[in-house]
């Protein structure tokens, strides 16, 4: 399915964007390189030419201009953690522990992967989001079918004009809760054992068939080679899922291939008690002790992890993705991520399923990070705007295999950039002690962003979509999802509902951790 033109048959041409203010790249914690009545020149989906406005026009007449004398240019922002499009409320999942939310979205409707995709695409490009990690959920066998699945999420984004780095998560234990698959279900009543096996064996597959059936066919279509806006990652899905064979072989198909990877991890107290009960140690460690840490290696989350965590993870070069809505809304925690600054540590920012407001906006999940961690008192360190800013911008997309062509705006990078309205961000009044990156962290909306340029491409523009229409794309998507549940997702929800219960309960005798808390945010 295509709906609209689509953006690969469009040439990126040359075009000159300007802005009052043009953020360059972060230059350390509490500086943004920034110039003033900026331009730049954009040839073919590379940044050419950087100076003044009068400079880059007069070099180059007749050129259409985006942005104006009252823009703030940005580098665009990337979300290094996502993964769906209608997002679990609207299909009818409550928020919950992580341990039981996933069980509990067993019920949903399937929608088109195509147009679910586009649906939270549009959100994030509409809020200055240019490029994106889509961990794919997982899927049932016959793994020769997921080159399929995967195909539709990131055609979905190539037609949009959007840059995706993607990854299929996979998994091959521990399926409904941390352990044993069939000890669980034996400890289920009789009368549920069968059908939960039932339910089981379609996720069973050999793991070398994911290199052979999914991973080279993928190479084949969406190889770097063959297409500018996409890389292909590897995300077993987390360790609690993931057997060690399973993340040997990750590990060596991402040297192999030369792919990085994303791998939840430590997200709640109970993955924590499972490292603790199953390896004596914490994840960090026994990751370190099997050779998987390297700078590779994106960790999602890293909510649960303690000061011999940070220095294994510092030590190896890891970034850590930091989703602080999803933690909120399920009840996960919050991640030491002050901690992780002090360290050196690069964070990136994902907003995972959706955001506070149950939606994908980057330029709210910034200001939520900028406030989550501030603790109480005169003399604590805070989240500085200009690390917010390196988060969402050059961290991100190292997080997500593009580091070395966005993420800061430089002569030779990739022209994604976002414009955003400053005077609208501003009215009607700013102090001109208010820099432009602090305003662009404390106060910038989706409504200010102007335009969303990807590979010198405005694929977002006055609120219109250039490639796709939006209209159109979310009528065929209600259409999709307004109907009966279809016999195979009754089935799933009947399951769901009869299960529940029995994955509660397996938790209700784990020693939850009870150590010093990272931050001190109230008292009795």
């Amino acid at each position: 399915m295509k709906i609209g033109s689509g953006a690969s048959a469009a040439a990126a041409g040359r075009s000159i964007v300007h802005g009052r203010y043009m953020l360059l790249r972060a230059l350390d914690d509490h500086r943004v390189e920034t110039l003033e009545n900026a331009a730049l020149l954009q040839v073919d989906g590379r940044i050419a030419q950087i100076g003044s406005f009068a400079e880059i026009v007069g070099a180059n007449p007749g050129l259409e201009v985006l942005g104006g004398p009252d823009a703030l240019v940005v580098p665009g922002f990337v979300n290094s953690h996502h993964h769906v499009g209608v997002t679990p409320v609207q299909l009818g999942s409550p928020d919950l522990p992580l341990e039981l939310w996933l069980t509990h979205q067993i019920r949903h409707k399937i929608p088109d992967l195509y147009l679910d995709t586009l649906f939270s695409a549009f959100e994030l490009v509409a809020s200055g989001v240019t490029a994106v990690q889509h961990l794919g959920r997982m899927k049932a066998a016959p793994v020769g079918a997921w080159p399929e699945t995967a195909s539709a999420v990131i055609n979905a984004y190539r037609d949009l004009g959007m840059r995706v780095s993607y990854a299929f998560c996979n998994r091959d234990q521990h399926r409904l809760v941390y352990a044993d698959d069939e000890v669980f279900v034996q400890s289920l009543p009789v009368g549920l054992q069968d059908e939960t096996r039932s339910f089981l064996a379609p996720t069973h597959f050999r793991l070398e068939d994911f290199e052979t059936e999914y991973l080279l066919p993928m190479m084949e279509r969406f190889g770097v080679r063959n297409d500018p806006l996409v890389r292909l990652w590897l995300a077993p899905i987390n360790l609690e899922r993931a057997s060690d064979r399973l993340l040997t072989l990750t590990a060596e198909w991402a040297q192999r291939y030369g792919m990085g990877i994303h791998l939840h991890l430590s997200e709640t107290a109970y993955q924590k008690e499972f490292s603790r009960r199953r390896f004596g140690k914490s994840s960090v460690a026994h990751l370190a002790d099997i050779g998987f840490l390297g700078p590779h290696l994106t960790l999602g989350h890293g909510t649960w992890i303690d000061e011999a965590d940070l220095d294994l993870i510092h030590r190896h070069g890891v970034c850590i993705c930091h989703n602080a809505s999803s933690n909120l809304r399920l009840r996960s925690g919050i991640a030491p991520v002050n901690a992780f600054l002090e360290r050196g540590i690069p964070v990136a920012l994902g907003i995972d399923e959706a955001g506070l407001n149950d939606d994908r906006d980057m330029l709210q999940e910034m200001r939520l990070v900028k406030h989550l961690h501030c603790e109480p008192g005169l003399y604590r360190q805070t989240v500085t705007p200009a690390q917010i800013f390196r988060m969402a911008t050059e961290n991100g997309a190292r997080a997500i295999g593009f580091g070395d062509e966005i993420g800061s705006i430089a002569v030779g990078k990739r022209a994604d950039l976002v414009v955003l309205d400053y005077r609208k961000l501003a009215y009607p009044y700013l102090d001109e002690a208010a820099d432009p990156v602090s305003a662009l962290v404390y106060r910038a909306k989706s409504a200010h962003v102007i335009a969303t340029m990807i590979e010198g491409r405005a694929v977002y523009r006055d609120g219109r979509f250039t490639f796709v229409d939006r209209d159109a794309a979310l009528a065929a998507l209600s259409a999709d999802l307004d109907r009966p549940l279809r016999a195979e997702e009754a089935a799933r929800a009947e399951f769901s509902k009869k299960i529940l219960p029995h994955i509660k309960a397996f938790y209700r005798d784990w020693e939850l951790p009870s150590g010093e808390p990272w931050y001190r945010l109230n008292g009795r």
